[in-house]
C-alpha cells in the first residue's frame, strides 16, 4: 500500500476511531470537570455542594416509572383532577393524558399548527372555544372530555381510536405510543395507587394566603372536594424563606371512592406544590414535605389514617392571620 493510500485509509477510518481519540482526551476532560466542580463549591459556599436539588416529579406504580418536569406533572394532574371531578373512569384519564402527551408533551402551548393552542392543541376556528378559554387547562380538558364521553363504548376502544375520534388528527396512530406512560400516570394521579407520585422542589416560596389553593381545588375537583381553612401554624417551612408561618387547609372528600379521591387530591397538591406554595401535604398516615421533598412520601404519626387531605400553605410575613372558613 502506498503512503497516499495509507493516509487516505486513516482519513476515512470508521467511527470507533473518533471515539478512541475522545477517550485519549479523558485526563484533560477529567481535570476540567474537577475545576468546574471546585468552582461550583466555592461559588455556592456549601449550598447543596455538588449535589444540587434537581426539580422534577416521578410517578411510580406497578406499571412502570415516568419522570416529568414540574410543569408537565402539574398539567397532567390537572387533567386527572378534571376527570375525577366528573367521576369518570380511570380509562378516561389515560386516554386524555396520552392525547395531551402526543399533542403538546403536557405543556400548555401558546401556539402550534395553524391556530392550535393549549394542552390538546385545540383550534378556535374549529369551534373548541376562544384562545383565552383553550389555554385554560381546566376548560381544555373539559372540552376534550365532553367529546370523549359521547363516543359509544370509548372505555373499551383501543386508546388511539378513542383519542382520534375526538381529535381528528392527521396522524391517527400516534397516540398509541404514549399509552404505557399514560397508564402509569393515570394510576397515580387518579388516586388508585397510594403515594404513587412525588415531586422534588428547591423551595416553594410563599403565598399571601390560602385563597389561591382553595380556589384551585374547587375549580379543578368541583364537588368532589371541599377545602376548608382550619388553622394557622406558627412555624415556617425551611423551604420557604421569608415565611412567617403556615395556614392549614383540610380538603374533605364527597361521594363514593373517597379514599381514592383523597389520594388524587393529595397527589395533585404535590404536583402543584411549587406554584401554590405548599409546605406539606398529608393524607392516610403519610406526609410529603417541601423541605424534605427528595425523600418523597413518609410515614407520619401526626397524620390521621382516616380523614381529610391536610395541606399546609407557606405564608409570607406581610399577610395577616386568616379567619377559619369554608371555601
Amino acid at each position: 500500500m502506498s503512503l497516499k493510500e495509507m493516509m487516505d485509509a486513516a482519513e476515512h477510518s470508521p467511527e470507533p476511531r473518533r471515539r478512541r481519540r475522545w477517550l485519549a482526551c479523558g485526563p484533560l476532560v477529567l481535570l476540567l470537570a474537577l475545576v468546574v466542580v471546585g468552582g461550583i463549591i466555592l461559588f455556592n459556599k456549601g449550598k447543596h455542594l455538588v449535589n444540587p436539588i434537581v426539580e422534577g416529579c416521578r410517578a411510580d406504580t406497578a406499571d412502570g416509572v415516568v419522570d416529568l418536569t414540574l410543569e408537565q406533572m402539574q398539567n397532567a394532574s390537572t387533567i386527572a383532577a378534571v376527570a375525577t371531578s366528573r367521576n369518570l373512569p380511570e380509562r378516561a384519564v389515560t386516554i386524555s393524558l396520552a392525547t395531551a402527551m402526543q399533542e403538546s408533551r403536557l405543556r400548555n402551548l401558546q401556539g402550534g399548527d395553524r391556530d392550535s393552542l393549549g394542552l390538546f392543541q385545540q383550534r378556535p376556528s374549529q369551534g373548541w372555544g376562544t384562545p383565552a378559554q383553550i389555554v385554560d387547562p381546566v376548560y381544555a380538558t373539559n372540552k376534550f372530555l365532553d367529546k370523549l364521553v359521547k363516543i359509544p363504548g370509548y372505555a373499551q376502544l383501543p386508546l388511539t381510536e378513542a383519542a382520534q375520534d375526538v381529535q381528528k388528527s392527521g396522524y391517527p396512530d400516534a397516540y398509541a405510543q404514549h399509552e404505557p406512560d399514560a397508564t402509569v400516570l393515570s394510576g397515580a394521579l387518579s388516586g388508585r395507587v397510594a403515594s404513587g407520585l412525588d415531586c422534588t422542589v428547591d423551595g416553594v416560596g410563599t403565598a399571601t394566603g390560602t385563597g389561591e389553593l382553595t380556589a384551585a381545588v374547587t375549580k379543578e375537583f368541583g364537588k368532589v372536594a371541599a377545602p376548608t381553612v382550619v388553622a394557622a401554624a406558627p412555624s415556617a417551612d425551611a423551604a420557604s424563606p421569608g415565611a412567617s408561618g403556615r395556614r392549614v387547609v383540610d380538603v374533605a372528600l364527597r361521594g363514593a371512592r373517597q379514599t381514592q379521591h383523597g389520594w388524587a387530591v393529595a397527589e395533585w397538591a404535590v404536583a402543584h406544590a411549587k406554584s401554590l406554595h405548599l409546605a406539606s401535604v398529608g393524607y392516610a398516615g403519610q406526609v410529603w414535605r417541601a423541605s424534605a421533598s427528595d425523600k418523597g412520601w413518609q410515614a407520619d404519626p401526626g397524620t390521621p389514617a382516616n380523614g381529610p387531605v391536610r395541606i399546609e400553605v407557606a405564608v409570607a410575613a406581610a399577610s395577616g392571620v386568616e379567619a377559619s372558613h369554608s371555601a
